[in-house]
């Protein structure tokens, strides 16, 4: 049974170089989860416009997380030049090299929040997206609408327990 929301989708999703759309979901196809792993990272605090260029340059260049993880930090660091808040391509060279000597990401949000730089809601989107984990991610965009359609006495506070709120 679809939502309104799931119907809302199907007409009217953006087509991404990391998003695989709901007819290919339908016949099976999964995301892949260095893809969207890669995407939320560079999304954070950066526009899609801005982010889908260093999203298509680092795919091209390292096509897997293990080849991301080989790759130097100069090389890394260079390709992300003019993205902004470094500490994120640090962050990224580092959770890359973790993946790779695990064999692949974790499949859920509670192990995927122990990699370096990835937090509650980047874990919550690449489980979710990647691994059809229920939860959440939570970000401060679903915080304020939703705020705005309910009770503010019922949204909990902190981002845990938003994030089981909205389980």
């Amino acid at each position: 049974m679809l939502t309104a929301v799931d119907r809302w989708y199907r007409r009217h999703a953006r087509v991404l170089p990391w998003r695989i759309g709901p007819e290919a979901r339908d016949e099976g196809e999964k995301p892949d989860p260095y893809l969207v792993w890669l995407s939320e990272v560079m999304l954070q605090q950066t526009t899609i416009p801005h982010a889908t260029p260093y999203f298509d340059a680092f795919r091209k260049r390292w096509p897997t997380v293990r080849k991301l993880a080989a790759a130097s930090w100069e090389d890394v660091s260079a390709a992300w030049a003019g993205l902004g808040y470094y500490s994120r391509a640090r962050n990224l060279h580092a959770c890359a090299k973790a993946v790779a000597e695990h064999g692949g990401f974790p499949q859920d949000a509670k192990r995927l929040r122990e990699l370096p730089g990835v937090g509650p809601y980047t874990s919550a989107a690449i489980a979710s997206i990647a691994f059809d984990e229920r939860i959440a991610p939570v970000d401060g965009n679903i915080e304020r609408a939703s705020l705005s359609r309910c009770r503010p006495s019922r949204w909990p506070r902190g981002a845990r327990r938003r994030a089981r709120y909205c389980r």
